[in-house]
């Protein structure tokens, strides 16, 4: 039976667990108990509050946005991107392969849901209220209201436990694979015995484009063999036929099954007795190229079931993690958005290859082999190229390094670098070339240890390839021969398109000159500043869609786009939003804007009027433009103040939108610092008032001279502007420190009093 009320027993229990929870977050978890995973996981951040290590491929994750037609968003489509949502409190199971901070539905597969009582396969059926939510780094636990059951959930790179407190009676373990955020369907299970189950399940397609499709492949061991067991199917009708032991709602259970069953929606159940407080413990292995690799990761990860050993090493991992940037002053919430956006940065991209070294090769049924290091996934490079990757060369090289071989490797296996990479399968998703600015600011911060002569190759062929053999550039023949992508529909998104060639060109030109291939510097170089081409000097002083004959679209509103709506030219913003998206060459648009004082005008403008979107990419490096300005660098420290105060916070809604796999998490991180790198390949960061009193960078010893990198600021955080800069114990006059400064090691000393 169902118990109305929590016991006793399961009160002293959540009670205790508590203590523990407390305990390990303050006992040597200095700056991990700063993270709170439940930052970002409403206001459409898309991130969820689950236990995954750095860099995991296996996050385990409360799944609410479905099932119940209490839920706020069941039918909005908008919060599917995420399987949590903060406003909902159905919980319907865990989730074992998750995405953080996206726009578009997938993967939220393998679910794991306890119950008690009589057994039901219907999720709005099984489904309980939550309460009692806490969530660290490493570890997520809740209370189950229905069933009085108390959950908690912890995480290894390719593993997951849970672990389920029971009250007395009859207790339930059930594997759902009918159920997730992905749009397509299609799974295997089979059950071993009383105590095993393994499977697979179809994800993809991100996005609704590409063809990304992946089976996701497990294996789970229960800590209690079961009294019953079995499967379950849904039917088309109830029909009662075969070896079965009752229907449910259109659910076909059958009862004591081991033979493999096949379907849409399908999934395994296992039955006890439980005594008052007893709890079970289920680990399950992931693997995208097998049910045997599942099985091998998990006998790897975790050869006996003790959750509290994985829940104490994925908390050391984070605390290794966080450790590399040390800060000092600030408010508690001030810290933890800090170290929360370290946090969210170390998510995604997410390692892919199981503990023997395999992988889904990219774009192919087939399997590649590591001799050594990861393979990672999840490229959202539309965003992250933007700072997330300068953030990773600077803090985490290793890391970095590593993505730039898996991005390489990409390239050798399918053709083409990667654009917007999910589990080795191309989504083809957002605009331009993005990998071309990741590769050259890698190479040029000094990472190397990549095969760069092939990189160059892959972004050659990306920048030249004639468009009916282009995977990545539209209308690349139009813009090699006329400098620009002409407008050609309704709504397109031509101009956006284009500014993001002539960033990936000027990258492209950049590495070319690092490497000695000087014709094709000029050439590439030449290209970025076509976008002169699109530029309203008479009318708008903005960017403006082109026709193909050369003249500008008539009847052109640049304020169009500022709700999202469908708009003329540009991707997801307005024409305001991509005024100044030519970082490459800051100068060169001064002057085409008529000088310093108009371009100060301007950009003034998009902050007085609310011009400027902070929940977007293309404007997120406005506010720094000041730098580019003599005597107006105070703007830059006043905007990027404003912005940290009103967009982050220490609370669910505490991210201005979808986190984007890092990329907002790594404004909020660099701007708290007082750096920002304004356009990768620029190997100088903008300097702005740090939010800490001093903020030490912890230089990895095997990529950079410098042992540790200090910036600190006297006086408080909003005590007026910089009044000057001292760089290692020398008075410094710019407002821009280059990349090679930092990583020899020193202080940057800020005066503000």
């Amino acid at each position: 039976m169902i118990k109305a009320a929590c016991s006793p027993c399961i009160k002293a229990l959540i009670v205790i667990n508590l203590l523990i929870f407390q305990t390990i977050l303050v006992s040597g978890q200095s700056l991990a108990r700063f993270v709170n995973p439940f930052i970002g996981t409403s206001n459409y951040g898309a991130t969820h509050p689950g236990a995954v290590v750095p860099q995991g491929m296996v996050s385990v994750v409360p799944f609410n946005v479905t099932g119940s037609s209490a839920n706020k968003f069941d039918k909005d489509a908008r919060w599917w991107s995420a399987p949590y949502a903060s406003e909902n409190t159905f919980f319907s199971g865990y989730s074992h392969v998750n995405l953080s901070g996206v726009g578009c539905p997938d993967l939220g597969v393998i679910m794991l849901m306890p119950t008690s009582g009589k057994l039901t396969a219907r999720i709005s059926d099984y489904g309980s209220a939550m309460s009692r939510q806490k969530a660290s780094a490493g570890y997520y636990s809740c209370f189950l209201d229905k069933y009085q059951i108390l959950t908690e959930v912890s995480a290894t790179q390719r593993t997951g436990v849970s672990r389920f407190t029971y009250p007395a009676g009859e207790a339930n373990i059930m594997i759902d694979l009918g159920n997730g955020l992905t749009n397509e369907s299609g799974a295997y299970i089979r059950v071993l015995n009383n105590y095993e189950v393994e499977g697979w399940r179809m994800t993809g397609n991100f996005c609704y484009q590409g063809n990304s499709e992946r089976p996701v492949y497990f294996y789970a061991r229960i800590s209690k063999p079961a009294k019953e067991f079995g499967v379950w199917k849904k039917m088309p009708e109830m029909k009662v036929e075969g070896n079965w032991s009752a229907t449910n709602n259109n659910f076909k259970f059958y009862k004591n099954y081991t033979e493999p069953m096949a379907g849409d929606s399908i999934g395994a159940w296992f039955s006890y007795q439980v005594e008052e407080g007893e709890m079970i413990t289920v680990q399950l292995g992931i693997s995208y190229v097998s049910i045997e690799n599942a099985r091998l990761n998990l006998q790897a990860e975790q050869p006996v079931a003790d959750f509290d050993k994985v829940w104490k090493n994925a908390q050391n991992e984070w605390e290794t993690v966080l450790s590399k940037i040390q800060v000092e002053g600030g408010t508690d919430d001030e810290k933890t958005i800090f170290y929360t956006a370290l946090y969210h940065m170390n998510l995604h991209p997410n390692i892919l290859n199981d503990v023997n070294g395999e992988y889904p090769l990219m774009e192919s049924a087939g399997t590649g082999k590591l001799s050594s290091g990861n393979r990672y996934t999840v490229f959202s490079l539309w965003d992250t190229y933007r700072n997330y990757h300068p953030f990773m060369s600077l803090v985490y090289p290793e890391i970095q390094t590593a993505m730039v071989n898996s991005m390489v490797e990409m390239y050798k296996e399918s053709g083409w670098l990667p654009k917007w990479e999910l589990n080795s399968r191309e989504t083809y998703t957002m605009n331009g070339d993005p990998a071309l600015p990741v590769i050259t600011d890698t190479y040029l911060r000094g990472l190397t240890g990549f095969d760069v002569q092939t990189a160059y190759e892959a972004m050659v062929k990306s920048a030249t390839t004639p468009e009916k053999e282009n995977k990545i550039r539209v209308s690349n023949d139009f813009y090699l021969t006329n400098g620009y992508v002409p407008f050609l529909e309704p709504f397109d998104n031509s101009v956006s398109v284009a500014l993001e060639y002539y960033i990936a060109d000027w990258n492209l030109g950049q590495l070319a000159k690092a490497l000695g291939k000087t014709e094709d510097y000029k050439r590439f170089n030449a290209q970025s500043l076509r976008y002169v081409n699109y530029y309203d000097a008479e009318q708008f002083g903005v960017f403006r869609p082109k026709l193909p004959n050369g003249s500008f679209l008539s009847n052109f509103d640049p304020m169009q786009g500022k709700n999202f709506e469908p708009v003329h030219g540009f991707h997801e913003g307005t024409a305001w939003n991509y005024a100044f998206c030519v970082q490459h060459d800051i100068p060169g648009l001064i002057r085409l804007s008529g000088g310093k004082n108009k371009f100060l005008d301007k950009l003034n403008t998009v902050f007085s009027d609310s011009l400027y979107d902070m929940t977007n990419e293309p404007d997120i490096h406005y506010p720094y433009l000041y730098n580019y300005l003599k005597g107006e660098e105070w703007r830059a420290q006043q905007e990027v103040s404003s912005l940290i105060n009103t967009w982050f916070s220490n609370k669910p809604g505490g991210l201005p939108g979808n986190d984007d796999c890092g990329t907002m998490s790594a404004w909020l991180a660099f701007s708290m610092m007082g750096l920002y790198p304004v356009c990768p390949g620029d190997m100088n960061f903008a300097i702005v008032k740090p939010v800490f009193e001093k903020v030490t960078i912890h230089l990895d010893s095997k990529y950079y001279p410098g042992k540790q990198f200090e910036i600190s600021r006297n006086g408080t955080a909003n005590g007026g502007y910089i009044k000057g800069l001292m760089l290692n114990e020398k008075k410094y006059s710019s407002y821009f420190v280059p990349h090679q400064t930092i990583v020899a090691g020193g202080k940057l000393e800020i005066l503000n009093d």
